[in-house]
This record gives C-alpha cells, sequence and structure tokens, in this order.
C-alpha cells in the first residue's frame, strides 16, 4: 500500500557531499514523521536524522553541523543533504515514514529498501 523509493546513493570521496531522496507513494491519508536510518553489517540500525511534518528535525550527534534533513509534504518527500562525509559514515541508508491510512486511523511505520553511501579516503 505504501511504498518509500529512495535514490541519490553512490561512492563520494571523503570530504564531499551526497544528497539522498525518499518519495512515499501509494495509498494514505498523511505521512507524519520522516527520517533516515543507516546501518553497517554487524551493527543495528541507527538514527541519523527525522523530521515531523511540521519540520522539526532532530539528528544523532555524529551527524550534527553536517548533515541536514528537509522535506517536500506536497511531494510526500524527505531529503537528506550530507556535507564533509567520512569513511563511518559509509553504510546502507533507510527512509521511514509514519503513515496515517485515515484521517482517526492508526499509523503505520514504513521503511524504503535502502541505499547504499560508499565513503572513500
Amino acid at each position: 500500500q505504501v511504498q518509500l523509493v529512495e535514490s541519490g546513493g553512490g561512492l563520494v570521496q571523503a570530504g564531499g557531499p551526497l544528497r539522498l531522496s525518499c518519495a512515499a507513494s501509494g495509498s494514505f491519508f498523511s505521512v507524519n514523521d520522516m527520517g533516515w536510518y543507516r546501518q553497517v553489517p554487524g551493527k543495528q540500525r541507527e538514527l541519523v536524522a527525522t523530521i515531523t511534518s511540521g519540520a522539526s528535525t532532530n539528528y544523532a550527534d555524529s551527524v550534527k553541523g553536517r548533515f541536514a534533513i528537509s522535506r517536500d509534504n506536497a511531494k510526500n518527500t524527505v531529503y537528506l543533504r550530507m556535507d564533509s562525509l567520512n569513511p563511518e559514515d559509509a553504510a546502507v541508508y533507510y527512509c521511514n515514514a509514519v503513515v496515517r491510512h485515515s484521517r482517526f486511523g492508526q499509523a503505520n511505520n514504513y521503511w524504503g529498501q535502502g541505499t547504499q553511501v560508499t565513503v572513500s579516503s
């Protein structure tokens, strides 16, 4: 019912920028919080940044000042601008969205398929 399609991952040199995008599509009433998480092999998935429908943001300490999350509510799309990337930022980045299927119904949590970010030193 809800698909999150990510784009923008790839290989970047250390110190360089990268921008991720994630668009939500399907049948739903509204998209509430959206966010980005990342995971490396052998470790738990960790929060990178989240943004509410009202544009309030939250960042992991490790990315504060380097990453910026934003969204376009009209397009149900969330973005992650990543600057000053370092090898520790390399991971599979997953988009997350909390979607409400009706005005007074429950909200469900959805994940994208993940996009690989590789940082060369």
